[in-house]
């Protein structure tokens, strides 16, 4: 039940960072949309304990997780964005 709970939570952030940051260089589908929001945690939570928000085991909530989508949003959108100028 863990895992599917992540998955969707992943769904439901991943949307809420496309909806917060929408581009046209965006990831689109279900699936790419679950992994950003999935990783988005990840990366949240390594900020937050790098950081010291978080203390080790302990993870980013929803938000924070929403923050790290966001940022991966941003990211991609550089390094697509270059792609396309050369």
């Amino acid at each position: 039940m863990g895992i599917l709970w992540t998955i969707i939570i992943g769904f439901i952030v991943g949307l809420v960072a496309k909806f917060i940051m929408p581009g046209g260089n965006e990831p689109k589908g279900f699936i790419l949309t679950t992994v950003l929001g999935i990783v988005g945690a990840f990366v949240a939570t390594w900020l937050g304990q790098a950081v010291g928000w978080y203390h080790f085991g302990e993870g980013a909530g929803f938000i924070g997780s929403v923050v790290g989508a966001i940022i991966l949003l941003f990211l991609y959108g550089l390094v697509l964005g270059r792609q396309g100028r050369a």
